[in-house]
């Protein structure tokens, strides 16, 4: 597993929230974080590979999203998850 923990509960904007923007990025994060350390692993998982750059295009998009609808909010997000410094 990967050494960084992301604590889903911080981009809840209420309880049970699970459709969000900011906790979808934060949910597609982590399981970008698991493929990754897979995939150093075993190195030729070529099918894992593809779907690690299907969540990597859709984390992407959903960030484009948020930074439409608010900037702070986007800067919020990226610095919390510790994506493109």
């Amino acid at each position: 597993m990967s050494k960084k923990e992301i604590n889903l509960q911080d981009y809840q904007l209420h309880e049970g929230d699970t459709g969000s923007a900011p906790y979808q990025v934060a949910l597609l994060t982590q399981r970008i974080f698991h493929l990754t350390d897979h995939l150093k692993l075993h190195k030729k998982d070529f099918s894992s590979r593809r779907g690690l750059i299907t969540l990597v295009a859709q984390r992407r998009k959903l960030l484009e999203f948020i930074k439409r609808g608010s900037e702070e909010k986007y800067l919020q997000v990226i610095q919390g998850l510790g994506l493109r410094h």
